[in-house]
């Protein structure tokens, strides 16, 4: 008996222990994971104690720790969880312990906020989170505040909610004295940094100093990975491409240390905001179609989709870019969510829509960037920029043809991208408003418009920037391509299109991994044009008159065109002079095939002079300049590419394939 009596008490001893060994393990899983979220930022490791902290709660039938660890899974974040299946076990789990919770506790109302977040984030709405975030304010929990505040701070992120969001960080700062919990302090420094971007604050930068200051004292993965994607979106503005490309990279590796779940898609959507400023974002068109399906995108970021649209309209590929455009459109842009992406995604919608001159799309999308005029495009939280709204509205404009509001918009833009020092913004804004004006045609617009592209060149050149030619918004847009067809269009980025710029006296031409350097001439010039806008029919009259365009008001239709403007005559008579002296020196040495070259050019451009003067060495008009062009655009034209061919007969084969002459000429690469 007494042998029996002392075994129960050992059980109940070894019982006794082995709980108590319960309840430590758990204790200590749900202070590393407090620790891991809170003090050090480390989502990863977080979500690895809480999960651990969850079961053995579960084990032990402890419900409110099985609650503290729910909301531990939760993260910082809104959204963390992406997967389907990882976002319905987290509802699950909450919603489970909800149910087995005094309905008036802070627990439940802690777990209630994170379920109203959550559902609210994923329908791009604010209207449950804002309703438990007044409940919250009226209860006595400071930790219950902070983690509301900063949830209802995360559905609040686009562009529409500024003020519903304003004083939420100050009031989370607030709180976090209360609650001691370092993550407390650090989101509402970050939601106001945040805030103060997306909504073009020149002291922003004051708020992101104080930041760094907290970081420096002592590291928050988390929240110091969205600052590396902050001075990601800062060099970029500064024009530094090259700089901001090592610094994304950085980042995701910032990103991934934290376990964030968005370090991938943050990276990749940085580098295709410097690829499209370097003129190469068909190059990231294989990563944006394998990336648009990726179950790591956030449930309301069709940003994705809007880049996949610009570098399929930009690479030729018209069906991608309309399907993309007519998914993000459903029955209307306006269902599209609210979200901290949704000015980027809009932009990129009106620039696929200015590829594809879909003009009443341009105009939808103008109808809804209005209001939002004032603001910078941010992405994410800082995480990339493209300059002002007033961008986007003019790009809309064009395509829908407001010339008139396009100018208006595009001077706004360009003094908005000087005030936010977005340089590659700024350089984007001067070549279309330059566009604008050449389209508009009003007095003084010829040369507000070389004035805007001289500045463009200027600042690009002293960024060590390349200006890619603007992509054409309808078939007046000759004269501002003209002048700048020695720099390469977006498009041209992708090995399918050739590329042509000028370097010193002689034209390179590039396809795919093949290069030449051809002499000056003006059939070079004309291919030039025809390259810096692929697939796009341009007047051989509009190639022949060149910039001088800029300088005519078009009135009758009927009225006579000269056969050779002021400009071309004297660009003519220099070549001529240039050839004779190359001749000379020809002559001297042993190359009588080049020499029987360059006199053939000489003659026809002699010949062109002649008949382009009239009685009194007046320049001659002709009634039906479009068959006059032809013939003189077409045979300069195809001179040019006799001699690529002969410098390279690869080049020169698929420019004979993609070059088209007539009446309209084009460049058209398959």
């Amino acid at each position: 008996m007494a042998t029996r009596r002392l075994k129960l008490v050992a059980d109940q001893a070894a019982s006794d222990q082995a709980a108590s060994d319960r309840a430590a393990e758990l204790a200590a899983a749900l202070a590393a994971g407090a620790r891991a979220l809170n003090d050090d930022g480390d989502l990863r490791a977080s979500r690895q104690e809480f999960d651990r902290a969850y079961r053995l709660a579960e084990q032990a039938g402890d419900w409110p720790d099985m609650a503290v660890a729910a909301l531990g899974l939760a993260g910082l974040w809104v959204g963390e969880s992406r997967a389907v299946t990882g976002a319905a076990q987290l509802e699950a789990r909450l919603q489970h312990v909800l149910a087995r919770l005094d309905p008036d506790g802070s627990l439940a109302l802690r777990l209630r906020a994170r379920l109203a977040g959550e559902a609210d984030y994923f329908r791009g709405e604010h209207t449950a989170i804002l309703a438990v975030l007044d409940e919250a304010r009226a209860a006595a929990d400071p930790v219950l505040l902070a983690e509301a505040l900063s949830i209802a701070h995360h559905c609040l992120l686009g562009p529409g909610h500024a003020t519903l969001r304003r004083g939420l960080p100050a009031e989370l700062i607030k709180a976090s004295f209360a609650t001691q919990r370092r993550s407390d302090l650090l989101m509402g420094l970050l939601w106001q940094t945040v805030d103060s971007y997306s909504e073009g604050d020149p002291h922003a930068g004051r708020l992101l100093s104080e930041l760094r200051d907290h970081l420096r004292e002592r590291n928050h993965l988390a929240v110091g990975f969205v600052v590396s994607a902050i001075d990601v979106m800062l060099a970029i503005r500064a024009g530094r491409l090259e700089e901001a490309e090592s610094l994304a990279a950085s980042c995701a590796s910032a990103g991934a240390a934290a376990g964030d779940v968005d370090h991938e898609w943050w990276s990749g959507a940085q580098l295709v905001t410097i690829r499209w400023y370097q003129g190469r974002l068909v190059e990231l068109l294989p990563m944006l179609r394998d990336g648009a399906n990726s179950p790591g995108l956030s449930a309301v970021d069709n940003s994705s989709a809007a880049a996949l649209a610009v570098a399929a309209a930009l690479a030729g590929d018209r069906h991608t870019a309309a399907s993309s455009l007519a998914a993000l459109s459903g029955d209307d842009l306006a269902h599209l969510p609210a979200s901290s992406s949704w000015l980027v995604t809009m932009n990129g919608i009106v620039e696929a829509a200015s590829l594809l001159q879909d003009a009443d799309l341009a105009q939808r999308a103008y109808e809804l960037l209005r209001p939002h005029a004032g603001l910078p495009m941010l992405g994410g939280l800082g995480v990339t920029c493209f300059g002002s709204a007033q961008q986007a509205l003019g790009v809309a404009s064009l395509t829908s043809g407001q010339l008139d509001r396009a100018v208006d918009h595009l001077r706004a833009a360009v003094r908005h991208n000087l005030a936010l020092a977005h340089w590659p913004a700024v350089v984007a804004s001067r070549q279309r408003l330059a566009q604008a004006y050449a389209l508009r045609r009003h007095p003084g617009d010829a040369e507000a418009g070389r004035r805007e592209l001289e500045q463009a060149l200027s600042e690009a050149t002293a960024l060590g920037l390349k200006v890619p030619a603007t992509p054409g918004t309808g078939p007046a847009s000759t004269a501002t391509s003209a002048s700048t067809a020695s720099i390469s269009t977006s498009a041209s980025a992708a090995s399918a299109f050739a590329q042509c710029r000028r370097v010193g006296r002689k034209w390179s031409v590039a396809w795919r991994q093949r290069s030449v350097l051809i002499e000056d001439s003006i059939g070079m010039v004309h291919l030039a044009v025809l390259i810096a806008n692929p697939r796009q029919e341009i007047q051989a009259a509009d190639l022949v008159t060149g910039l001088a365009a800029l300088g005519r008001v078009i009135g009758d239709g009927a009225a006579a065109h000269p056969v050779l403007d002021h400009e071309a005559i004297v660009e003519y008579r220099n070549r001529v002079q240039l050839l004779e002296a190359e001749i000379d020196q020809l002559d001297a040495g042993a190359h009588p095939g080049r020499a029987a070259s360059i006199r053939a050019e000489r003659d026809w451009l002699v010949a062109e002079l002649t008949r382009a003067a009239g009685l009194g060495g007046r320049t001659r008009s002709f009634p039906d300049q479009g068959e006059r062009a032809r013939v003189a655009a077409g045979k300069a034209i195809r001179r040019a590419l006799v001699r690529i061919a002969e410098a390279d007969p690869v080049i020169g084969e698929h420019l004979r394939q993609t070059v088209h002459t007539g009446v309209r000429c084009s460049y058209w690469p398959a």
